[in-house]
């Protein structure tokens, strides 16, 4: 047997600068105490990895066994060890135990790289483990993400064995003196992996005496596949996609002419899935989706896309204070709002207001439009809500949530910049004091 090579993986995975840290997961069977064995025989990782262990004492004395195995094995090779032991407070569910049971050490591995400062883990899956996860997945409809397996590297986790099948792991062990304990409960088809694993694999491995060797040469091409699907698919988003400030703008139109896999592959990267994108091409302007980390909003022809976290900087941002009072001594006095709104650039329309500063309620703000905001537009008669007069502009809603609303000290407003001067407190022929607001862009 070739004998399984992990710096060298390791290598392959990633450029390994000397600074980085691991931290492995460790049960106490052949696959991962093989994987603690090589990371022990390589000088270069001396001291830079430490050992993850749960008990999750379904198995009685034997999970016990298992801790006493990898806690033994860190103690002589002076390897800081981690433990977690489930206890009452980890309310198992009465079904998904498997899912319940790896949301759990993955939080618990998580916790310990952020203590010990690990940049990644690493876990002992093998070729055997990227099969059932294929038929897994083939079953699911799972698409060419999933058909492609286990990714080797994938959000700082690596799985270097993932080349090497079980029986090659099983060999190394029994060459180098490996210890190792059989999680018994793996002998048992009562959950689907072990059912694939005990009664499926066996049947497709006596198909073809080179059966996971043609799988692993499978695989490599559906990644390669993946790879390159994804580049095409960056291309078509690239020539679809524009920006404004912070927001991602996809051609809506363009976008629906596209297939619906195409549609997916672009829509999926921020929440949508494909319940959610055909309500997406049929909602009305003005629509909002919303998934755990992103809005979309229909502006037209449009899917503008941001990041939640930003929406709510825009609509919490604070007030501006602009004019805190009128100088008595003065006639006039000029704010030149390119000198005021640090995003200037959102305002390219050059304007000037005068008003009558003896008739306005200092101070005076600049804020975002609210809900029910209206005003008396100079040049009309009457008032007219804020949202209509937006409308009428022809304003995309983007475009409105850009917009600067300059109001006094009871909340009235006094201007839609850089639109529309409200005419109450405007200049007149008895005005004596002049505040003057311009925009010299």
């Amino acid at each position: 047997m070739k004998k399984p090579d992990l710096k060298k993986e390791l290598e392959n995975l990633i450029l390994l600068p000397e600074n980085h840290t691991y931290l492995l997961a460790v049960s106490g069977g052949v696959d991962s105490m093989v994987l603690a064995y090589l990371f022990n025989q390589i000088p270069d990782l001396n001291g830079k990895f430490q050992i993850a262990h749960i008990n999750y004492h379904l198995r009685n004395e034997d999970s016990n066994l298992d801790q006493k195995l990898v806690s033994d094995f860190c103690k002589k090779n002076d390897i800081k060890f981690h433990l977690y032991e489930v206890s009452e407070k980890d309310q198992q569910p009465e079904n998904s135990i498997q899912l319940w049971a790896r949301e759990l050490r993955y939080n618990f591995f998580k916790k310990v790289q952020q203590q010990e400062n690990l940049e990644f883990l690493v876990t002992a899956h093998h070729l055997n483990d990227q099969l059932e996860t294929f038929i897994i997945n083939l079953s699911k409809a799972a698409g060419i993400n999933g058909l492609s397996g286990i990714p080797s590297n994938e959000n700082n986790i690596l799985r270097p064995l993932l080349h090497f099948t079980k029986e090659e792991i099983y060999e190394f062990a029994k060459e180098n003196s490996i210890d190792y304990r059989e999680d018994l409960s793996n002998k048992k088809s009562d959950y689907l992996r072990n059912k694939i694993r005990l009664e499926i694999t066996p049947q497709l491995l006596e198909t073809n005496d080179h059966f996971l060797e043609n799988f692993r040469k499978s695989i490599s091409y559906l990644n390669q596949t993946k790879d390159f699907v994804k580049e095409q698919i960056k291309k078509i988003e690239d020539e679809l996609t524009t920006f404004n400030h912070d927001s991602k703008i996809i051609s809506k139109d363009r976008l629906e002419q596209q297939s619906d896999f195409v549609q997916f592959e672009i829509l999926k990267k921020y929440g949508f899935d494909h319940e959610e994108i055909p309500k997406i091409f049929k909602a009305e302007n003005g629509s909002y989706f919303f998934s755990k980390d992103y809005q979309l909003l229909i502006n037209y022809d449009q899917l503008v896309i941001n990041l939640k976290s930003e929406i709510n900087n825009i609509n919490n941002e604070d007030e501006i204070l602009l004019v805190e009072k009128f100088d008595a001594t003065e006639d006039q006095i000029v704010i030149d709002l390119k000198n005021t709104i640090e995003n200037i650039e959102e305002i390219n329309k050059r304007f000037e207001w005068d008003f009558n500063a003896e008739k306005l309620k200092f101070p005076l703000r600049l804020r975002r439009q609210h809900n029910g905001d209206e005003f008396f537009p100079s040049g009309f008669s009457g008032k007219k809500k804020v949202s209509k007069f937006f409308r009428d502009e022809k304003l995309s809603i983007l475009a409105r949530q850009k917009i600067w609303v300059l109001v006094d000290r009871e909340n009235s407003i006094l201007g839609i910049i850089p639109f529309r001067q409200d005419r109450r407190n405007a200049k007149d022929e008895n005005t004596n004091k002049i505040l003057k607001i311009i925009n010299e862009k």
